[in-house]
């Protein structure tokens, strides 16, 4: 998927303009980047158009992955993008749901499996009838 499609897709889902996108998309993959590891990073961006690739970018300090909820993530990208919290998990689920079509099953099954019970109302609409990806607690 090349970048306009991404950020057309995401545009649809969350019914804003597109430099209200980038933005959205952005704070979603910022705070993305924070909660993976880093290789898993590596790994999804690899998969990814080049503008949204340098923005998962992980530096020598997130190697680690930075454990936080679903409402701290949420916290995250509406700061980040300026927007509150309730635009900016419909955001959030927009971005996993174009994500998910844009990267491999299994790489995007290995972000989720990352992220904690919280997180599934954001992550299941992304998800393909009848997926089963295990969860940590």
């Amino acid at each position: 998927m090349n970048y306009d499609t991404f950020v057309d897709q995401v545009a649809q889902r969350t019914r804003t303009s597109s430099e209200r996108t980038v933005e959205l998309t952005r704070a979603t993959l910022e705070t993305l980047a924070e909660r993976l590891t880093g290789g898993d990073v590596l790994d999804l961006a690899a998969q990814l158009p080049a503008p949204l690739q340098l923005v998962l970018k992980p530096s020598p300090s997130t190697e680690a992955a930075d454990r936080f909820g679903a409402a701290e993530f949420v916290a995250r990208v509406a700061r980040r993008a300026g927007v509150d919290e309730p635009a900016a998990r419909d955001a959030v689920r927009a971005v996993f749901v174009t994500l998910r079509e844009a990267v491999s099953g299994g790489e995007f099954d290995d972000m989720v499996i990352q992220l904690p019970r919280d997180y599934r109302d954001m992550v299941e609409p992304a998800l393909s009838p009848g997926a089963t990806v295990l969860r940590h607690a």
